[in-house]
């Protein structure tokens, strides 16, 4: 079970050490084995996507490319009250993102300059769905909402068949609702490496983006320049941050809702108090018994949970900073006053009653969020993740004229005489 560390100054540094370290650890395994399926299928295409599916899923679809109307047909079969939250939630999420879309612009000056940036979305974007057990219809929306948001051309959606070659209703509910246009039955390093090179089958596409177990991520990691990718996801991360007046069984509850995602995810306490650090293991106890993954929970707190006791808020919010988690909740008196102190995390929970599933599902938030620490440099995927930018210039005869010496000096300095000449013949 999660350790307490009473001595957060010294001992907490190094438990948060020791997460650093496992954040950088690879396997090379995994990267010789995710090589030679991205080469196979580079190579031959939807043979090898075939033959993969087959050796992976346990059965070959009837027919991989699910169409529209196949789509509604299974969303028949999901239950009327799933339905009707998956729709609240999309458009929770649709008013968030709709507020981060950029606008073009162009700028005129009076010497005759025109300066701009045209943006639009991608052409086309590929997303990665899991299947089976860990089948999320919430990333559907994640993903394909702001894209959709954005302007992208068509999105592309791969996720695994079940054992049965059928693919999941729920998931392909939450394609329709979100607008995916495109769904194929593929999954795997191979779907991922089908999106990036395109098969006789599946298109190929300008980015990929989507959750995924560490063959998928390895993959999406080798393959960025082939396609953009959305980021480099690690194991899931929650780290709270709480005073005397927080609430021990909601922290417990919130801490495991992390831990059972993977034996390696990391959910960690900071508190001000020995009481609410003693209270919330105990209520760990207390609720654990009841959850269907009791058991990868306890390896997870086992291995990379831990309460750390601070001196004061102060030292706790550094911790966090320095960690820069996934999803960090404040459950304070007053939670407010950190927001301008957090700079280092990939979404903020702010007071006991915004729990970090109320991210995952509903609230409009994107739930991918940098993982390992990258929180310090990387953003939430979001309507940017999406688009494109190009600038453009226009300076008549006239304009030119003033700059001329100035860009031919510096072309000169850098030994890039070409450059200079270009503007040496319109003077």
């Amino acid at each position: 079970m999660m350790q307490i560390i009473k001595n957060g100054g010294n001992l907490g540094r190094e438990f948060i050490k020791k997460l650093k370290e496992r954040n950088e650890e690879t396997n090379k395994q995994v990267d010789i084995v995710v090589s030679d399926i991205i080469e196979n299928i580079r190579k031959n295409g939807d043979k090898a996507l075939n033959e993969y599916t087959l050796k992976f899923d346990g059965k070959l679809p009837e027919k991989i490319d699910i169409t529209k109307s196949e789509m509604k047909e299974l969303t028949k079969m999901c239950e009327p009250a799933f339905l009707e939250a998956l729709i609240r939630a999309a458009e929770n999420i649709k008013d968030f993102h709709s507020r981060q879309k950029q606008q073009s612009w162009l700028s005129t000056k009076q010497n005759g300059v025109i300066l701009g940036q045209r943006i639009r979305g991608l052409t086309k974007v590929g997303i990665y769905v899991p299947g089976g057990t860990a089948a999320y219809p919430s990333s559907v929306l994640m993903n394909a909402i702001p894209a959709k948001i954005a302007g992208v051309g068509e999105i592309i959606m791969v996720t695994p068949p079940g054992k049965d070659g059928k693919p999941n209703p729920n998931i392909m509910a939450a394609a329709l609702t979100a607008g995916v246009d495109r769904v194929f039955l593929a999954g795997g390093a191979q779907a991922v490496a089908a999106l990036a090179f395109g098969t006789e089958t599946i298109p190929k596409v300008d980015k990929i983006v989507g959750p995924g177990n560490i063959y998928v991520a390895t993959a999406k990691k080798q393959l960025y320049g082939t396609v953009d990718i959305d980021m480099i996801a690690g194991p899931s991360e929650i780290l709270i941050i709480a005073d005397e007046t927080a609430n021990p069984k909601f922290l417990a509850a919130d801490l495991m809702s992390q831990a059972e995602h993977d034996v390696l995810a990391s959910a960690i306490l900071l508190t001000t108090s020995e009481k609410i650090a003693e209270e919330t293991i105990s209520q760990i106890y207390t609720q654990i018994d009841k959850l269907s993954r009791k058991d990868i929970i306890n390896k997870s707190l086992d291995d990379f949970g831990a309460v750390i006791v601070c001196d004061n808020i102060e030292q706790a919010v550094e911790f966090a900073n320095e960690l820069a988690p996934e999803h960090l909740e404040v459950c304070a008196e007053n939670p407010m006053e950190y927001i301008g102190k957090i700079d280092n995390a990939g979404s903020v929970f702010l007071g006991n009653y915004s729990p970090e599933p109320l991210g995952d599902y509903f609230a409009g938030p994107n739930h991918v969020l940098p993982t390992s620490g990258t929180a310090r440099f990387f953003s939430p995927l979001s309507v940017d993740s999406f688009i494109k930018k190009s600038s453009f210039i226009y300076y008549t005869k006239d304009a030119l004229k003033p700059a001329q010496d100035d860009i031919i000096k510096l072309a000169q300095t850098e030994g890039l005489t070409a450059h200079a000449n270009s503007i040496e013949v319109r003077k």
